[in-house]
């Protein structure tokens, strides 16, 4: 799966590896329902730093559609609510 980070490029993430960051997906949701800043700081940081850890780099020239869009960083918490579908940022 072709998976953007805002502001980073394009990662080639294997299916087998989807489970992990959708439990990570899961604990962000859990954040942002909570309202904590700190704890959404820390989820989306984790999210996002397997995303990296498991994917695999495309080169900056790569022409592949992405499936899915992952926020920057430093994202703010109201940004990824609105990011957020029905399944989080990362379908189940």
């Amino acid at each position: 799966m072709i998976v953007r980070i805002m502001g980073e490029g394009q990662l080639d993430i294997a299916p087998g590896d989807l489970t992990a960051l959708n439990k990570l997906d899961d604990e962000l949701e859990a954040a942002i329902d909570s309202g904590d800043e700190t704890r959404f700081r820390t989820a989306l940081h984790d999210l996002l730093d397997n995303a990296r850890k498991v994917g695999r780099v495309l080169p900056e020239d790569s022409l592949e559609p992405s499936e899915l869009i992952l926020p920057p960083a430093d994202a703010a918490m109201d940004e990824v609510r609105k990011m957020l579908g029905d399944e989080g940022l990362i379908p189940d």
